[in-house]
């Protein structure tokens, strides 16, 4: 039997997601959520379920469809010494506020003088579902994380989003919390110590889901399960992957890359936005200005979505997206495999 340090239970993305922003809003009295449905609808995703009926209207506050009017709201409570979360029903909503998030919050300690800070978390779903189209359906991890003044965190697991939450809850300056929806109903393991209230998590430092010998895969929320999917496939043609889990994209783990590119001298990156600028593209050019280069004995290669806005239909939208054979193929590609 495990000791109690050990035990594990079974909690589902979701439900962790509460559970943090429950202790935190206990921990903290400054702490509220302000967003479109998070109140008496108890959130989009059921994110929210069953504050509004322990801390009323007061602290979980339920807006107009109006973005650009409750994150100025959220941001400027924030410079007033509150610490809000700002819930966005999907990040693509948040083009619609995203003059506060970048001009109003990411840039007001700068501006100040380090007079005022702007303790805020922005949070809601990113990146591809499924069948919502176009305009729902697109990844700005790339986007946020180009922005100084901001911290980016992408959770993969349940205890990664109750210990980046918490900490993000915590920290003095905006974060942007970048969820996925197709997680949302996903069930992890939580060890006691994960499940503790006080469970943080550091912000910049990778997580190597699984250790490898021939090629390092690098990827990011949800596209870790494809990845993990990946490895296990090319084990069975006795290939090794280490797959990295980067967690945070702002402060960015390129020393966990590095070390890891050294052991393999092979990497494929992963993430389902598109190709051009993203966080692929970054890891490239990380590897470009390390020792890391010297290590390589192939090129490096991104897995990326298609350079489209996404289709409707679904066969050409699983077309648009990375699959496990496309991570496959591409280690396969960079480890000279037929």
């Amino acid at each position: 039997m495990p000791t109690r340090a050990f035990a594990t239970q079974q909690v589902v993305v979701r439900d962790a997601i509460a559970g943090a922003i429950d202790e935190e809003m206990e921990r903290d009295k400054n702490v509220f959520l302000i967003g479109e449905e998070v109140g008496e609808y108890q959130g989009a995703y059921k994110c929210s379920r069953g504050l509004f009926q322990k801390w009323g209207g007061g602290r979980i506050i339920d807006t107009p469809i109006t973005e650009a009017g409750f994150a100025g709201i959220a941001v400027g409570a924030s410079m007033a010494g509150l610490r809000p979360i700002c819930e966005f029903m999907t990040f693509n909503f948040s083009m619609q506020a995203i003059d506060h998030v970048i001009n109003s919050s990411a840039k007001a300690y700068y501006m100040s003088a380090g007079t005022i800070n702007s303790p805020i978390v922005f949070r809601g779903p990113n990146g591809p579902a499924a069948g919502v189209g176009a305009q729902h359906s697109q990844c700005f991890a790339s986007w946020y994380a180009h922005c100084p003044g901001l911290k980016v965190v992408c959770p993969y697991t349940s205890a990664d989003h109750r210990g980046l939450l918490k900490a993000a809850i915590r920290d003095n300056n905006p974060v942007v919390f970048l969820e996925n929806e197709l997680l949302y109903g996903r069930a992890f393991p939580v060890t006691d110590a994960e499940a503790s209230k006080d469970y943080l998590m550091e912000f910049g430092k990778a997580r190597v889901e699984r250790q490898g010998e021939h090629c390092t895969i690098v990827t990011f929320s949800r596209m870790t399960d494809l990845s993990l999917a990946a490895a296990a496939e090319l084990e069975k043609s006795g290939v090794s992957v280490e797959v990295i889990n980067l967690l945070s994209l702002r402060p960015l783990d390129m020393a966990s890359v590095v070390k890891s590119i050294k052991k393999t001298n092979h990497i494929v990156t992963v993430e389902d936005g598109w190709p051009l600028y993203g966080v692929g593209s970054e890891i490239a050019a990380g590897i470009m200005e390390s020792d890391a280069f010297d290590h390589l004995d192939a090129p490096m290669e991104r897995v990326c979505g298609a350079d489209v806005p996404m289709p409707y239909a679904k066969n050409l939208e699983d077309a648009a997206l990375p699959q496990v054979a496309n991570i496959v193929s591409a280690v396969k590609r960079v480890l000279n495999m037929k």
